[in-house]
């Protein structure tokens, strides 16, 4: 299938099949597409958190003012950025990075001077506006993973994030929820499902300059 078909076929789904499932094959290949999603010098400034326990789900339900995809959906993936990104989290990806590469720390200064000057001259909202923006990239590419595969999403940034944060013991670990998203199968109830696509035309949306 063509992903323009795919993409077309997607929606934000809002009712899902609580009796329909992932696969396991399913499930680690979305959460293969987040871990492969680019980000900025590929320093990847997020956690995800794979929430299946019914009773936890339950209880974001409430951070999430009832919304019923929490206790539908398949699975719940949420996504927390770093809320102070510091050299400590550089050198750790610096050390990643000479480990998977084969390569010494100190072939990859130049590297990580680069990113410590380009992220930490910002305050820590900035950081942590930067590295929420780098979560946003995964999701998006978990989107279209979903897509791809027919199984359905829905992104969603309307709930409590300090609920969120208490709840999943974030705080602590110096961690943020920023959005979610929820995957699973459309329920036949989500009138949602069938209405007609709203974008503007590509004309309207993009500027060519030949």
């Amino acid at each position: 299938m063509d992903i323009r078909e795919s993409l077309q076929w997607r929606y934000a789904t809002k009712r899902f099949n609580a009796d329909k499932k992932l696969s396991s094959e399913q499930l680690e290949m979305l959460l293969d597409a987040v871990n492969l999603a680019p980000t900025s010098y590929g320093l990847q400034p997020f956690e995800v958190i794979l929430v299946e326990d019914a009773a936890l789900r339950a209880k974001l339900k409430e951070a999430a003012y009832g919304q019923p995809q929490l206790t539908e959906a398949s699975h719940i993936l949420v996504f927390a950025a770093n809320k102070d990104l510091s050299e400590e989290h550089i050198d750790a990806y610096v050390e990643r990075t000479a480990d998977q590469r084969g390569v010494s720390v100190d072939d990859l200064k130049d590297f990580r001077a680069a990113m410590v000057g380009a992220i930490l001259s910002n305050d820590a909202e900035g950081r942590f506006q930067w590295a929420a923006r780098q979560a946003y990239i995964s999701l998006g590419v978990l989107l279209s993973s979903a897509a791809v595969a027919g199984i359905d999403a829905c992104p969603m940034e309307g709930f409590d994030k300090a609920g969120f944060d208490e709840i999943l013991g974030l705080s602590e670990r110096g961690l943020s929820s920023v959005m979610m998203a929820a995957l699973g199968f459309r329920s036949p109830e989500d009138k949602y499902a069938g209405l007609p696509k709203v974008r503007k035309s590509k004309d309207e949306l993009i500027e060519r300059r030949s």
